[in-house]
């Protein structure tokens, strides 16, 4: 299982901040599909959104995240 971190409109867009997923086997484009199956909104933001897991950008979206403990997904930040 890994904590899957949302951050600032992806934590709204979520409507929570944290949730536990089993990523075993999961590539980092089937973690995005997963997240965002039941929520459009969410879908949006995750298309845009940079992953780090356990503090690694992750660019690849077939990157198997097998063995990753935490996952933050960081919307684009206005002003930064």
């Amino acid at each position: 299982m890994a904590q899957i971190r949302y951050f600032a409109g992806a934590a709204e867009a979520a409507g929570v901040d944290e949730v536990e997923v089993d990523v075993a086997a999961l590539t980092v484009s089937g973690l995005l599909a997963r997240l965002g199956q039941d929520n459009a909104r969410l879908a949006e933001v995750l298309r845009v959104s940079s992953l780090l897991a356990d503090g690694v950008r992750q660019d690849d979206p077939d990157a198997v995240l097998t063995g990753v403990a935490q996952v933050d997904v960081l919307p684009p930040f206005a002003g930064g």
